[in-house]
């Protein structure tokens, strides 16, 4: 205890050192939690949002661009695809579960989403208040979407052409009415309204009638039913389309065998989100990885100057720690103080540094708001090694000049002029 506290003196008898030392320190290490938390959060994100998905199928282009307006919603589609296409892919025998995605349109930023209730059934989302939308022209908000809208069941709004805010406004008699609102789940389904597709057609104009053009089933063999069972249709309009497909394997050939059948053998393309997703995350860990080097030069800088303050500190002091020794302190007494002195630095930032990272980790999620992911009030299991590290690496340049007080000629310092 006494060395504790003789260490402790000694740090607060250079409070603007100390300060220099542990802001140093506290920044490194805050830029290192930062990037763990941002990391984990951001793979356990994509990975929450893509399960149960193996495969999606949109139009030819982008893999990367279709699995991210398709998944996450953060791009723009590749396209749309024919209806009658996507149906067919649909009695692959390699394909247990199939959910259409028809996009287009937003409501102040916020995307509408045409499909079937599977979709919601993908991310086990459940109904808090309301019921899931059945017929045409009803929505299902989630969470984070009825929370930044201001809309409640029973509202009515009209949506805007594009999937971005500032579209111009379909028409009055194209009003969508809110029927349901999702309880949160923290995925991307929290922060979209949800119709079904016949919505989505009947908004662009597509539910005309045209009787030049119909196909009936007998003609074409696909059950239109299948994918889309809300849409009695006896006869389907070629021009129908949606936007993409996502589907999931039936069994593990399926990865093998469907998507070299879709790219190779139809007009469409087919994704995996696992494959796209590995690959952004590599991409993104480019940046990550030049992050980390600057974090750790500041925490490089910090240690050194440590040492540098901890050395001047002793020849400052090195006449009152010979009489100290003269006294009858032991070597070891001493060699812990500065030690010590060194860890309480190191403790101190890391401390700094931990606060810092989780809040920035949150002012991250606050800027993007209540449907982020991020959150510092989430712990990561590398943080405790990243802590230890830093205490011993504190403790380990302490060391240094604790050695050069340790093997000192005590009688030639008090002789000393």
């Amino acid at each position: 205890m006494k060395t504790f506290s003789l260490s402790w003196k000694y740090l607060w008898a250079k409070p603007l050192s100390l300060l220099l030392n542990v802001v140093l320190y506290g920044l490194g290490m805050g830029i290192v939690i930062f990037l763990i938390l941002a990391q984990e959060q951001l793979s356990g994100n994509i990975t929450n949002n893509s399960k149960s998905i193996d495969l999606v199928v949109g139009a030819k282009g982008s893999p990367m661009q279709l699995i991210l307006s398709s998944i996450y919603h953060v791009d723009y589609p590749t396209g749309n695809i024919a209806l009658k296409d996507a149906e067919k892919l649909t009695i692959n025998r390699f394909v247990k579960t199939a959910v259409p995605l028809a996009l287009g349109d937003a409501y102040k930023g916020v995307r509408i989403v045409g499909t079937t209730s599977k979709y919601v059934e993908i991310y086990n989302a459940e109904i808090e208040t309301g019921e899931l939308w059945k017929h045409e022209m009803e929505v299902c908000l989630g969470a984070f979407a009825a929370e930044k809208l201001n809309l409640s069941v029973g509202d009515e709004f009209v949506g805007q052409h594009g999937l971005a805010d500032g579209g111009y406004e379909h028409d009055e008699h194209s009003k969508f009415r809110v029927v349901g609102i999702l309880a949160p789940t923290g995925r991307v389904i929290d922060q979209l309204i949800h119709a079904n597709i016949e919505a989505v057609w009947a908004v662009h104009q597509l539910e005309e009638n045209h009787e030049e053009t119909e196909q009936t089933d007998s003609v074409t063999g696909v059950n239109f039913s299948q994918l889309i069972p809300s849409v009695n249709l006896h006869s389907v309009d070629s021009l129908r389309e949606i936007t993409s497909l996502l589907i999931g394997y039936r069994s593990p050939m399926g990865a093998m065998q469907l998507p070299r059948y879709v790219n190779q053998k139809t007009n469409m393309q087919a994704a995996s989100p696992a494959f796209e997703m590995a690959r952004l995350l590599t991409i993104v860990g480019v940046g990550v990885e030049v992050f980390e080097v600057f974090a750790y030069i500041i925490l490089a800088v910090a240690l050194l100057s440590v040492l540098i303050s901890i050395y001047s500190a002793l020849k400052d002091r090195k006449y009152d720690l010979a009489v100290m020794r003269a006294l009858g302190a032991s070597k070891s007494t001493l060699f812990r103080s500065i030690v010590m002195e060194g860890m309480m630095v190191a403790f101190i930032g890391t401390v700094i540094g931990l606060c810092f990272g989780h809040l920035m980790i949150e002012l991250v999620g606050f800027y993007m708001g209540s449907g982020s992911s991020f959150s510092g009030a989430i712990f990561s299991n590398k943080e405790v090694l990243v802590a230890v590290l830093g205490l011993m690496s504190g403790a380990v340049v302490a060391m240094i000049p604790a050695y050069e007080l340790y093997k000192d000629d005590v009688s030639k310092t008090l002789t000393a002029d």
